[in-house]
């Protein structure tokens, strides 16, 4: 039985700017924005080859309202991959996104942490070893 990831979910305050940020940020596109009974459906991801994405989820209810931002209680939200990490820290940095944890070096890796417009953080990381995924 084959498995694969298909979203995240992310709560939001609001959809467009949650969309605006992280298309600014990541090239995110919408890959479905539908409104049904009331409810809006927006699922943006980083190309079209990969079927993963975000699932923005507006944040109704006063738990959820609190949560926004702090979903993952302080932990890291997600992880992402890069093979530039030096372009993708210097494109953050001249958007004044915030980094919440510098570059730093590994044996097996170079990764540095920003946050979302919300506070949600976000790990950033380049492999200098391929990744086996065939286990």
């Amino acid at each position: 039985m084959d498995l694969e990831f298909g979203r995240i979910t992310i709560l939001v305050n609001d959809y467009d700017e949650a969309f605006a940020f992280y298309e600014k940020t990541l090239s995110c596109k919408k890959f479905f924005d539908l409104i049904d009974n009331g409810q809006r459906f927006l699922h943006v991801g980083l190309n079209a080859k990969d079927k993963s994405g975000i699932w923005f989820l507006k944040a109704e209810t006063d738990e959820q309202k609190k949560l926004v931002g702090n979903q993952t209680c302080g932990m890291p939200m997600m992880v992402l991959y890069t093979d530039s990490i030096d372009g993708f820290y210097e494109h953050l940095k001249n958007l004044e996104i915030k980094i919440s944890k510098e570059l730093t070096e590994k044996e097996d890796s170079r990764f540095f942490h920003f946050v979302d417009l919300y506070g949600n953080e976000i790990v950033m990381v380049e492999m200098k070893i391929s990744i086996d995924t065939s286990n």
